[in-house]
């Protein structure tokens, strides 16, 4: 039985010219990474405002944040004009209430960073809350919290039994490239894949691996 072929977002996106990139290269979406205590990517909110406002017909544009407050979530996505928020720290049931009801049009995907069983759990139980969840390698116990863009790859069994069980789209990231994206597909069964410094040479959207890992990414679904 023939798989349907993800949804790729390409994230750290940092300026219009790698949005443009991305989305000839067939990219259905694309993430603009906002303040965050790691990781790369970090662009400031008027380049996100800037890029999100010139995004190409038909790719969504994810405004990622590590803010937990509703109205600071709100005001911020409201500035940037993205229509789609990632919420890359863990956000309270209320807090995701309060979001759709201020930001009806705007779609709501939270990040879980995938470390075991409980993680499973986490997903499945927002899951309705969301419009997707997006399953990323970070730490967000640590004192520096880790949010996302570590590169690491984490357990597919897992992110597999997410997949399986939560009633919404799921993303996977972490450590994605070329060479074993499409592994990851055939493993996890994601709606989409979510790759950053696996198609960047030395912090720069690289063409030549981002043409490789969208066709193996692509491709994956076909054996």
């Amino acid at each position: 039985m023939s798989h349907r072929k993800p949804a790729v977002k390409i994230c750290c996106i940092e300026s219009r010219g790698e949005a443009a990139l991305a989305a000839r290269h067939g990219a259905t979406a694309i993430g603009l990474v906002s303040a965050m205590p790691s990781g790369p990517g970090v662009i400031d909110d008027a380049t996100i405002r800037h890029i999100a406002a010139g995004a190409p017909p038909g790719v969504a544009t994810f405004l990622l944040t590590s803010r937990t407050d509703p109205e600071e979530i709100v005001g911020q996505q409201r500035h940037a004009g993205a229509d789609t928020l990632q919420l890359v720290d863990r956000l309270a049931s209320d807090a995701l209430r309060t979001l759709r009801r201020l930001l009806p049009g705007v779609s709501l995907v939270q990040v879980v960073h995938v470390r075991g069983e409980q993680s499973v759990e986490d997903a499945v139980a927002v899951a309705p809350l969301v419009d997707a969840v997006l399953l990323d390698s970070g730490n967000p116990d640590l004192p520096v919290r880790q949010l996302g863009g570590t590169g690491r790859v984490h357990d597919w069994g897992h992110s597999r039994a997410i997949v399986e069980r939560a009633d919404c789209p799921v993303y996977l990231a972490g450590g994605l490239r070329p060479t074993n994206v499409a592994a990851a597909v055939r493993a996890v069964r994601p709606f989409g894949v979510d790759v950053c410094s696996g198609v960047r040479t030395d912090g720069r959207l690289d063409e030549e691996r981002l043409r490789r890992f969208m066709r193996a990414a692509r491709g994956s679904g076909d054996g």
